[in-house]
């Protein structure tokens, strides 16, 4: 996204014009175009002014960012782009600075976007102000009240999604600093008939819907209700959903406002219960039934839900439902009761609701004052901000909209005045001449509606008051009367006869011409209305409710406290808050937003010209204009004037070294405009008309094209100009090191020719004394080998015969010792890997070596086999001493062996020292256990097999019953003679006993196992351990064993096995146990 452009005035990059009190011409056509081109643009802020107009563009725009509100933070009313944050800084700073109590007065008809301004206002003043934690608490608290108002007091209509049905002014009270304390709330004139009549496409208030469509099962159960919105009456359905609002969202967001503004949980509670009980009350239905006298009188239909209403109240049902048929008149000592036909009923129905939910309002808003209100009682400084209904014209006027446009009357009043009253004090603190300015005052309508004793309000009051028969008919009599010839009042049946004829006037009407336009008022309701009567019996039966919240909203009730004198009717209560109000805002200093709606469709992009012009005329804005630029159009500081326009002459530009007035005088000479066209005030200078500011606009525009062009000029100079200098400093610099590589170079040439020159130099020296020592060595050695050659010849002639004898055998020695030396530096390089089964070895080289070789091979093998065995741990030596063990004793005799090599011996294939099951058998055993191991001792009768433990220690053998651990059979080692199995593959064996020995006496011992080899390995070792004997080891597949006082064969043969691999055994005969081997 691109940066937005900086604004340093109003003035600049303006978009038609942003203040209309430079509009030029001014007419009702150019401020609308004006207005409509600025919109066509998103600008919907524009001055008249300090008054800021707003139209509405029902869409969101992004213009009021965090870095927005930084941007007219601490500046200038007019120095940036029209908006509704410039106001509300220049209030902020007036409030803070000058400790000026401010008002921000916000109007505009409904749709307009009242509501959305004073939340923008709120929301500034918010983030502007001080930090910290309590200053936040407040300021959190000032917001959240916006959603709870809104609520309770806002609802959808033709116009306006978010329609305000009340008027709000909030008093927000500031400390010296300028950081919020609190706040007062003020509400008028709730349209509290809506609650029992919405008009078609429109909704009741928003807080029935909400509680309706996001209160929980739970909540709804115990307020009685049902989710569906069809079952109240009080309710239109045509407009019950609107488009793009979530209204359980939004009732957890009040929910949640209502916390943060400090309601307990069960004045929530409360609330919500009164407004069940309001929303119930529209279900009540009614009957005629007549009496004995003839006379008419109301029962209730249905009175489940007047059971319901009670429930939620507390209210005795018989006090409620006589309320609704009963109705008593006091007078002095005297009571009157009369029944109350059906009509009657439900208009008391209606106005109990009315009123239920009136107070409830009124309520609310003292609640949230006690929360907000400041707790210090320090001097507090006030900025009030009042949003209020605008000005209506509808197709039916009734009461509502005759107070609502008489307090806009008021406002316009108060207005004009505080306009006209700050142009003349700014016109005599600047010592300008003031020249009186005509415009339409409208008081004369103020005392049409006001005046005490002539005044509409008056006339009514005193018709709801009187005695007799009073009508809306006999209300308009009286008007007729009165004010038939008031020049504000038109009716077609006062004595006036120019509204004889009038058909656009009808007879049950009058017609008050506002400053805003004519307005035709139905009479029809308006004695009603005003006299806002609610029966003493419902007021009654309100305050017996055990509900402490609707207790407190009728205290008149309290028969303690009967007061017989007529209370104050709708219109005469309105009177007098607007005169407060105004009164208020007299003391203040005004500020004005004035909202307009650009079309009736709420869409954005449209831009409705008719609607638009009407709302102009109904605010005054042109008038607004003319008051504003009846002296002078423009005004501004000298500073900022002499710092804008200083560039149109010589003498001011660049700078002005003396007074800024000075420098604005002689810049105005200069220029040569008329005297006329401005004056000089104390602090500012004065422009009678905008032709002549925007003449200074053109003027200064051309003036800054010329210097753009000026400092283009010097800019494209001095860059050229530094970018010349550069390049001659680059270019000194390049030519310097160039220089130097180029000397270097030269130097580095000559340094090298030198070098070459020396080396061939000494080179040529060198050779010649290398020659000369060359010579001088020839001839040494020629002289030595000459003189070794005689010697040898001397020494041969002597020693030949003794040469000749011995030489035969040192050659064969010398030769010997050479071909052995080189053998074994072969055999160094030829060596094999370490590995004991590596049996490479190099080939023999000489056949006269092969004892050698041999014995080299030999002593190698058993080298490596040395080196192999020391990386052995005890118990691996263990484990290899016996596999050795066993290749001695069974290799190549037992089938079975083979098997077993790969086979670890781990000898206690039982954990009897963890198995609790054999802790007796361990107990019992007190040597180390060499084999623990479950084998299959053979009966000696049958041939048949019984599960046993075999047990090996250092010097018994034991035998023990599997299940029980007990142990059947102990066999010193000594008594062991023997050990038989066959040659093949099975796991048979059989233990010899010394004959005559104590375990001998029931014979030898016949097993089958599956580790027969590592059982037979283990039991041998250990015997020779034992007894320094080696246990003989008989390999056969015929052997006898000592059965008690028999022998028996055992012969083992070759057999196919029905139950597969598994050798069986079998007893042939008292000689012969068979057993078959697959």
């Amino acid at each position: 996204m691109a940066k937005m452009e900086v604004k340093t005035s109003l003035l600049d990059n303006m978009i038609g014009v942003g203040d209309m009190v430079l509009l030029e011409p001014l007419n009702e056509e150019t401020f609308i175009n004006n207005l409509k081109k600025r919109f066509d643009h998103n600008e919907i802020y524009t001055y008249i002014g300090s008054v800021v107009i707003s139209v509405n563009p029902y869409r969101s725009l992004p213009i009021y960012s965090p870095e927005k509100v930084e941007d007219y933070r601490n500046r200038n009313f007019y120095e940036l782009s029209p908006h509704i944050f410039a106001l509300s800084d220049e209030a902020y700073r007036s409030l803070r600075d000058q400790d000026k109590d401010q008002c921000i007065l916000i109007t505009g008809e409904s749709g307009a976007g009242k509501t959305e301004a004073s939340k923008l206002v709120m929301s500034y003043v918010a983030a502007v102000c001080g930090k910290g934690a309590e200053v936040n608490q407040v300021k959190e608290q000032l917001l959240q009240s916006n959603p709870v108002l809104e609520a309770f007091g806002n609802a959808k209509t033709v116009r306006n999604d978010n329609s305000s049905r009340f008027g709000k002014y909030m008093d927000i009270e500031f400390d010296f600093k300028g950081d919020p304390l609190g706040g007062v709330i003020s509400n008028y004139l709730l349209e509290k008939s809506r609650v029992v009549k919405q008009p078609r496409g429109e909704r009741n208030f928003h807080v029935f819907y909400q509680l309706l469509s996001g209160a929980s099962e739970e909540l709804l159960n115990k307020l009685k209700l049902e989710r569906d919105f069809s079952r109240y009456n009080y309710l239109s359905l045509d407009s019950a959903k609107v488009n793009g609002v979530d209204d359980a969202a939004n009732f957890r967001t009040v929910r949640n406002a209502m916390q943060i503004v400090g309601f307990m949980d069960h004045e929530a509670e409360s609330v919500l219960e009164v407004v069940a009980a309001v929303l119930k009350l529209g279900n009540i239905a009614f009957k005629p039934e007549s009496r004995v006298n003839g006379s008419d009188e109301s029962k209730i239909k249905d009175k489940n839900e007047l059971k319901e209403i009670c429930e939620l109240t507390g209210i005795d049902q018989s006090v409620l439902e006589r309320a609704f048929s009963f109705r008593t008149v006091e007078a002095k000592q005297e009571k009157v009761s009369t029944t109350l036909n059906v009509a009657q009923a439900y208009y008391a129905r209606d106005a109990l609701a009315k009123n239920l939910y009136s107070r409830l309002f009124s309520w609310l808003v003292n609640r949230i004052n006690e929360s907000i209100k400041a707790q210090t009682k320090v001097r507090k400084k006030v900025m009030g901000v009042l949003d209020i209904y605008g000005f209506e014209i509808f197709e039916d006027n009734s009461f509502e909209q005759f107070i609502i446009n008489y307090c806009n009357e008021k406002l316009q009043q108060i207005f004009i005045e505080l306009t006209l009253k700050e142009e003349q004090e700014e016109y005599i603190r600047e010592d300008i001449e003031w020249t009186h300015i005509d415009y339409f005052n409208n008081a004369i309508i103020c005392d049409l509606i006001e005046n005490n004793t002539n005044g509409i309000l008056a006339m009514l009051d005193e018709e709801c008051l009187r005695p007799g028969t009073v009508t809306d008919e006999t209300f308009l009599e009286k008007l007729n009367q009165i004010c038939a010839t008031h020049q504000h009042f038109e009716s077609r049946m006062s004595k006036c006869s120019r509204f004889l004829n009038d058909t656009s006037l009808p007879h049950s009407c009058f017609r008050i011409q506002h400053y805003a336009g004519k307005v035709l008022y139905q009479v029809e309701g308006f004695v009603d209305k005003n006299n806002d009567l609610l029966y003493r019996d419902l007021s009654q039966a309100m305050w017996k409710a055990g509900h402490a919240l609707i207790k407190s909203l009728f205290p008149e009730g309290n028969p303690a406290k009967i007061n017989l004198k007529r209370p104050p009717t709708a219109g005469s209560q309105f009177k007098a808050s607007v005169a407060t109000l105004m009164k208020n805002l007299q003391t203040k200093n005004p500020n004005y937003i004035r909202c307009i709606k650009p079309n009736d469709k709420k869409a954005a992009h449209i831009f409705n010209e008719a609607l638009v012009c009407h709302q102009i005329r109904y605010l005054g804005l042109l008038e607004n204009v003319r008051v504003r630029r009846a002296g002078y159009a423009f005004r501004q500081a000298y500073e900022p004037c002499l710092e804008r326009y200083k560039m149109l002459c010589k003498q001011t530009w660049p700078h002005w070294k003396g007074p800024a007035r000075a420098g604005v005088e002689v810049l105005f000479n200069e220029l040569e405009i008329p005297v006329e066209e401005y004056s000089f005030g104390r602090s500012k200078i004065f422009i009678r008309n905008p032709r002549t500011l925007f003449k200074l606009e053109d003027l200064r525009k051309q003036r800054l094209e010329d210097l753009a062009t000026l400092i283009q000029k010097i800019y494209r100079g001095w860059k050229c100009r530094t970018h010349f200098l550069l390049m001659r400093k680059s270019q000194i610099v390049i030519a310097a090191w160039y220089r130097r590589y180029a000397q270097q170079k030269r130097y580095q040439q000559t340094k090298s020719s030198a070098l070459v020159i020396q080396s061939y130099i000494r080179g040529w020296k060198a050779r010649k004394i290398l020659r000369e020592l060359k010579h001088q060595k020839r001839c040494e050695e020629a002289a030595t080998t000459i003189a070794a050659y005689w010697h040898g010849t001397q020494v041969r002639r002597e020693y030949r015969k003794f040469f000749r004898a011995n030489a035969g055998k040192k050659i064969y020695e010398f030769t010997i010792q050479r071909i052995v030396q080189k053998y074994f530096l072969e055999m160094k390089n030829k060596m094999p890997s370490l590995s004991p089964i590596d049996k490479n070895w190099p080939s023999r080289p000489y056949l006269f070596l092969d004892s050698t070789h041999k014995e080299l091979k030999r002593i190698f093998h058993l080298w490596r086999c040395k080196k192999y065995r020391d990386q052995f741990t005890d118990q691996q030596k263990l484990t290899y001493e016996e596999k050795l063990e066993a290749s001695e004793l069974f290799k190549d005799k037992k089938a079975l062996y083979p098997s077993s090599v790969g086979q670890p011996f781990q000898g206690a294939y039982l954990e009897i020292n963890k198995n609790p099951k054999y802790k007796k058998l361990k107990d019992a055993i007190e040597e180390k256990i060499i084999i623990a191991e479950v084998v299959n001792k053979i009966n000696r009768a049958n041939g048949k097999s019984t599960s046993r433990i075999f047990l090996l220690t250092n010097n018994n053998l034991l035998l023990a019953d599997q299940k029980s651990g007990q142990i059947k059979s102990e066999v010193p080692l000594v008594d062991v003679t023997k050990v038989s199995m066959s040659s093949q593959s099975d796991g048979f064996f059989a233990i010899h006993l010394k004959e005559g020995s104590e375990a001998a006496s029931k014979g030898d011992f016949l097993f089958s196992s599956d580790h027969l080899i590592e059982m037979a390995t283990k039991l041998y070792r250990t015997t020779l351990s034992q007894t320094k004997q080696k246990l003989n080891i008989e390999i056969s597949d015929e052997f006898l064993v000592q059965f008690r006082q028999d022998k028996v064969c055992v012969k083992f043969i070759q057999g196919n096995q029905k139950n597969g691999s598994v050798p069986t055994c079998k007893r042939k005969n008292n000689r012969l146990l068979e057993v078959a081997v697959p």
